[in-house]
């Protein structure tokens, strides 16, 4: 008997979806166990467990917006309705649950970041959420599966570097598409020093950024991470350079560090995407595709974060955010999949 990690919650895909006479969702075929002991026990040697984290409180540690909080359930609302039609290797995946935030949610509520001890409480409450997304990821790795983490801020990058490490009892690598680097300093917790902490911790052994904008970078932070011996591909060289080319590089160098390592995505790097950070000068979808897809395709790939979707951050409304951020988390875990199951 497996004992369940304490905040973990299952999704019913049932309530997404909508039926329809002649057709099979994805929802109505996908495996979704309710208990922990059969989302172990349902674990195949090719098999990619999706994992939601409904929270902005990291993104508010870090002085910016909420609203990542609802990506994860405008991902599975798009996700779960989308056709089975047997083309798609959409069998390997199980909806392996969610984080449950609920709690750490409602303490956050309240808090304004521009106070100093309300902002003190955030990046505490960050540091627990941390904890949990840790508690719940560690035994997947252990099982050798690959993970998709979906929602939230762009913290949960260290608590997936954390249990990737342990299980691995190694340090590992990740590579990110993001404006910013998330190297900031460690000043408590938040969306903005993931990376940072790992690398401190000595779990982060190797790191790349492919989009890093300088000018939304401090120079304390490029500093830093030149002190790490990261490296990064300048936003500004993608405008001349095709992307596929640049990842050609990019996937190489990862292959060669020959240690696990994560791919992580930013939302606010793709141009009008609606994200914590909107951003009007990003890489567009196709290229956030190739991104994905030309280090998907390496086994020691062990998981897929793709952090900051935040549907209220749409300039037309949170419905027109919810079908956006829908279909852009429902193409990339599509891309994420096929780059597999090659």
């Amino acid at each position: 008997m497996h004992q369940s990690p304490s905040y973990w919650r299952p999704v019913n895909p049932g309530a997404f979806v909508h039926a329809r006479a002649g057709e099979t969702r994805i929802g109505e075929s996908i495996n979704a166990p309710q208990q922990w002991s059969a989302l172990l026990d349902g674990i195949a040697d090719d098999s990619i467990v999706l994992i939601g984290v409904p929270e902005s409180i990291g993104p508010r540690a870090n002085l910016g917006r909420g609203g990542a909080e609802a990506g994860f359930a405008a991902f599975l609302q798009q996700f779960l309705n989308m056709q089975d039609a047997g083309r798609l290797p959409v069998q390997r995946l199980l909806l392996g649950g969610e984080v449950d935030c609920r709690d750490l949610m409602e303490q956050s509520a309240h808090l304004d970041a521009s106070n100093a001890d309300d902002l003190s409480q955030l990046r505490a409450l960050c540091e627990q959420l941390d904890g949990r997304v840790r508690e719940i990821l560690t035994p997947l790795f252990a099982r050798g599966v690959r993970v998709i983490l979906i929602g939230g801020g762009h913290n949960n990058a260290l608590p997936l570097i954390q249990a990737l490490a342990a299980a691995q009892n190694s340090a590992v690598g990740a590579v990110n598409l993001d404006p910013h680097s998330d190297f900031r300093p460690l000043e408590g917790r938040h969306s903005g020093n993931g990376f940072s902490y790992a690398h401190k911790a000595g779990l982060l052994q190797h790191y790349q950024v492919v989009s890093l904008h300088e000018a939304k970078n401090s120079r304390s932070t490029l500093d830093q991470l030149a002190d790490a011996g990261a490296s990064y591909v300048p936003m500004h060289q993608l405008a001349e350079s095709r992307m596929d080319k640049v990842m050609a590089e990019v996937a190489r160098q990862a292959c060669d560090w020959q240690i696990p390592f994560g791919i992580e995505l930013d939302v606010d790097a793709i141009t009008g995407a609606p994200a914590s950070a909107f951003n009007y000068t990003g890489v567009s979808f196709a290229q956030a595709q190739v991104f994905v897809r030309r280090l998907a395709a390496y086994p020691k790939a062990r998981y897929l974060h793709l952090a900051e979707a935040a549907p209220a951050c749409h300039p037309a409304g949170l419905e027109a955010g919810n079908k956006a951020c829908g279909q852009l988390l429902s193409e990339l875990v599509f891309t994420y999949l096929l780059a597999t199951n090659q």
